[in-house]
């Protein structure tokens, strides 16, 4: 009976032999040496099966450039290996993984994100949020002190990141408030959510200064024709 053919392993010990060495090399010809004969195609080798293996989705640019990205990782990571504290295929193979799921993980949330702005139905009003009526030249103004004024000003307002991460995305939502319509409380909600990963009682507190400065700033653009700024707040603001 014939033998089965097994297919020929990329990572050996000679290939960890070759890091130990790496590692232990001063001279850095010598470790160019050793690493593009005996790590570089390894290193590669793995980087290939593991996004082959996972199948990881969320990748804006070829997967040759992100393998190339796995490979230089491992390098930069490569020092960290200790000799006899477990098998150098195991330990890279891990580092290589981790380090696509948390790459993979940020370009969903920047996806999703993208994704959920980008796909809003004509559906949402954000004045009826804020207290504005009429989509005209007088409520275009205001936006634009509006949200000039938030630029500004919103780090003062909101202290935690958590609370700055909503507040940017209720802005986010104002800034292309021309192109939607009628979008309920509910799914705002629900969108502010999913942009920000925050809980909706957090929301509600931010979307509640929000509406409390807003109440003031419409007040003085409709009196005086302008929005001060935070820092004349003795005249305007009352908190």
């Amino acid at each position: 009976m014939p033998k089965r053919k097994t297919k020929k392993r990329y990572f050996t010990e000679e290939t960890e032999n070759a890091i130990i060495q790496y590692n232990k090399t001063k001279n850095k010809r010598e470790r160019d040496i050793i690493y593009e004969n005996h790590i570089l195609y390894p290193f590669d080798k793995l980087a290939e099966n593991v996004l082959n293996t996972f199948k990881f989705q969320y990748f804006d640019v070829p997967k040759e450039d992100v393998k190339l990205e796995v490979v230089s990782h491992l390098l930069e990571k490569i020092h960290m290996f200790q000799e006899g504290k477990g098998k150098a295929f195991s330990y890279f193979s891990i580092i290589a993984k981790n380090y696509l799921i948390a790459r993979n993980n940020k370009n969903y949330k920047r996806y999703k994100k993208t994704e959920l702005i980008s796909s809003i139905s004509d559906s949402w009003n954000p004045e009826d949020n804020f207290y504005e009526r009429e989509m005209n030249e007088d409520y275009r103004e205001f936006k634009e002190l509006m949200l000039t004024f938030w630029d500004k000003n919103l780090n003062r307002v909101f202290v935690k990141k958590r609370d700055i991460q909503i507040a940017d995305a209720v802005l986010e939502l104002f800034r292309r408030s021309e192109h939607v319509e009628n979008f309920n409380k509910k799914h705002l909600y629900l969108l502010i959510r999913e942009m920000t990963n925050c809980k909706t009682h957090y929301i509600t507190k931010v979307v509640k200064t929000m509406k409390e400065y807003q109440d003031d700033m419409l007040n003085n653009f409709l009196e005086y024709g302008v929005i001060n700024d935070i820092e004349d707040e003795d005249e305007f603001w009352s908190y």
